[in-house]
Parts: structure tokens; sequence; C-alpha cells
């Protein structure tokens, strides 16, 4: 059907892919690379020659880099006349935003899971905050190495001195991170 409609429409060169268009595709490259000025690039339908919106961008831009024109059969574009420049570019403007509100909506839903508690990212904290206040504790009655206090605590030393030093210098709060013990929970 597709090679029938192509064939209507003119198309005196097809390339056609043989497995999926998941990965390389070297036929689609072929054409791009055998557009010369002038020649326009025609499809059945958008979703034949690009898997998401930046695909069809990068393709596009191939072939504006090339002074080739770019036609959709089923889709109302056609970038060999104005009107087909318009509406690629209305179609390119509203995916651009869709782009921006989901990832806008990502982030808000990520500060509302931080707000919430739910923490991901890096390495499990090692203490607790209470864990931690107790260690700072014993570390300040210098009775305990912070050899010794990393055995009983079940941690490595560098965590031992991070806490301590966390817990001993008040702007160590700007380089504390994220999921480490607050500062004004030791004090």
């Amino acid at each position: 059907m597709q090679r029938d409609a192509l064939r209507a429409a003119g198309v005196r060169r097809i390339y056609q892919e043989k497995g999926s268009g998941v990965g390389p595709r070297p036929e689609l490259h072929r054409a791009l690379d055998s557009l010369q000025p002038g020649d326009v690039l025609v499809v059945w339908k958008l979703d034949r020659l690009a898997r998401s919106l930046k695909q069809l961008w990068d393709v596009i831009d191939r072939v504006k880099l090339r002074k080739a024109g770019f036609r959709s059969l089923t889709e109302p574009i056609d970038t060999s006349s104005p009107l087909g420049e318009f509406v690629l570019a209305v179609l390119g403007a509203l995916a651009q935003f869709e782009r921006s509100l989901i990832r806008e909506r990502a982030i808000a839903g990520q500060v509302a899971a931080w707000r919430r508690g739910v923490r991901w990212g890096g390495q499990p904290r090692v203490l607790t905050d209470e864990d931690a206040r107790e260690l700072v504790k014993l570390r300040e009655t210098g009775l305990f190495t912070v050899r010794m206090l990393s055995e009983i605590f079940a941690c490595s030393e560098s965590t031992v001195w991070r806490t301590v030093w966390l817990a001993t210098k008040p702007s160590a709060g700007k380089l504390r991170k994220r999921g480490a013990p607050v500062l004004s929970l030791y004090l």
C-alpha cells in the first residue's frame, strides 16, 4: 500500500528498510545522503520516517542542509511550499510545548515526592538522625576513636568523620549531600 501510494505520487526512487525502525537505519541514511538541491524526500506517513519528534527534526534539518524539501502523503506537510513550512513549524511548536509540560509535571512530581520524604539517587543513608546524634555525643566525650565509632555504628571511618564535621561546622550545611542528616538535628 505504501509503495503504491509513493509511486502514485511520482516518487522515482524508493528506499525501504528491511528491519525494525529501532536501531540503525541504513536506508534512511542512504536516502538522505542521495538528496540533491531541489529534490523532495517523500514519505507515506511521518511515523515511517522517525520514531520521535527529535528524530524527525534531525531528519528535517539534514534535508534542509541539502537544500531539499520534505513531503508527507498522509499529513498536510510539504516543506517545498510556504504552507508546509508553516504546518511543520506549528506542529513542532506544539510538540515542544507538550515536552515542556511533561517536563514541568515530572519536576513537580519529584518535588512533591521529596516533600513526602521519598528519596532517590545515591547510596542509602547509613546512619539515622538518631544514630548521628549519638555518634557525635560519643565522639565529643573523647573516649571513642573514629575506628571504634565506625565499628559500633557499622559504618566507614569516613562516614564518622563526615558526620562529626557536619555537626560541628555550621557552614557545612551548604555542602552536605542529599539525604545526609540535617545539622539542626545534631545541635
